[in-house]
């Protein structure tokens, strides 16, 4: 089977045709500027990647296109619409209606709607990108795959603030988590690479790239992670804060003469490493290249990041009483060997012994402890998209 991963955000489209059977990826590509001008970047399997200015003024064009790319007569991968057997949708916020994927029905598609003031920047936009393809796509079985679903999981003790219980109960404030989809998809093959069963494992996993965020998986199920009600939680980011004094949010907004949406806005993106370098850059590779130019306070954006990280991972081996694998992923994670050995240079204390030459090799799924390590220690880059097109399939 055929499946058509989607990705929609606001005013963007990512997109991926996968075939099941063989887990490949037959075409993939990017609409941006929906509602502006509108571009299309689209790249078969084997072929040149191609950029192409098209008119969007919606989602449901900017599928159009997709759909014309996939089938064309010279470039397409499929003969028609009828080889492309399930849509699987990438969507942020199940809140607590949902602890699972889901084939898409009405009543999914207005339960997720009541989660769009949880993520009123993603879920809006992915109910828009599920929309246009029912439109031009009747017929064809649709999947949600929520970020927030594997975190489902996760006890009472772990997801609750400790805030009035009202709040709770009116408005559902607790933790959720995000990056379910490649959190469960890494600790997944984690298990595969040190021939245990998933389900008697404990395994932190690192998911580190502009946003970041941690999750620790016990006996296969997510018992606790960083980010919470939103994104902001956690880590240091590329742009976002991560834990703060609550009060430093007054402190600042009397000093600066900010209202809760200007002190959200330096939160979520000015914040970060991109505001600890002084607003050098968000992209670690800047921090990295500054560091090493003798740019002081990009070094300290990065130890920052790295021991914010090493404080969550250390945390996390305690709630599961033990760790046996920690993996890193993302772009960060996947590779930068400077900033693992940052992290993993403070983890001594679990017998974490790292071989200094694997850790160097970039973007490549390997096992960078020593045999003799405690904990293993792999990199796996991630892959959410044909974790999507796996869900999708299971369920259709």
């Amino acid at each position: 089977m055929n499946v058509l991963v989607i990705n929609c955000g606001s005013s963007s489209l990512k997109f991926q045709l996968i075939n099941s059977d063989t887990e490949q990826v037959l075409a993939k590509g990017l609409c941006e500027r929906i509602g502006i001008d509108g571009s299309l970047t689209y790249q078969p399997a084997g072929g040149e990647k191609v950029k192409s200015d098209k008119p969007m003024p919606t989602h449901t064009e900017a599928i159009q296109y997709v759909i014309d790319a996939l089938t064309d007569a010279q470039t397409g991968v499929v003969k028609s619409l009828d080889e492309i057997g399930a849509v699987g949708h990438r969507v942020v916020h199940g809140g607590e209606k949902f602890a699972s994927s889901v084939v898409i029905t009405d009543e999914v598609l207005q339960a997720i709607e009541e989660c769009n003031d949880l993520a009123p920047l993603h879920n809006p936009a992915n109910l828009i990108g599920i929309n246009a393809c029912e439109k031009l796509m009747p017929g064809t079985p649709m999947v949600a795959v929520f970020d927030t679903a594997f975190h489902q999981t996760m006890p009472e003790k772990a997801y609750m603030y400790g805030l009035p219980y009202e709040y709770y109960e009116k408005y559902k404030v607790r933790r959720y988590g995000f990056h379910g989809t490649s959190h469960s998809f890494v600790s997944r093959r984690a298990a595969e690479i040190v021939g245990r069963p998933y389900e008697e494992l404990r395994t932190i996993v690192c998911h580190l790239g502009n946003g970041a965020s941690i999750c620790a998986v016990k006996d296969g199920k997510s018992v606790d992670t960083s980010m919470g009600l939103t994104p902001l939680e956690g880590l240091v980011m590329g742009t976002r804060s991560g834990d703060i004094d609550p009060a430093i949010m007054e402190f600042i907004a009397k000093k600066e003469g900010l209202d809760i949406a200007g002190l959200m806005n330096m939160l979520n993106k000015k914040s970060g490493v991109l505001g600890l370098s002084n607003n050098l850059s968000s992209d670690f590779r800047d921090l990295d290249a500054g560091a090493k130019e003798g740019n002081k306070q990009a070094a300290v954006a990065l130890q920052v990041f790295a021991y914010r990280v090493a404080k969550y991972v250390g945390a996390y081996a305690a709630a599961m009483n033990g760790v046996d694998v920690i993996a890193f992923t993302a772009g960060v994670g996947e590779n930068s060997g400077p900033v693992r050995a940052d992290v993993l240079g403070y983890l001594g204390y679990l017998g974490i012994e790292v071989e200094e030459e694997a850790n160097n090799t970039r973007g490549e799924e390997i096992t960078i402890s020593t045999p003799d390590s405690k904990v293993k220690v792999m990199v796996i880059p991630t892959n959410e998209e044909l974790a999507i097109a796996r869900e999708t399939v299971a369920l259709v």
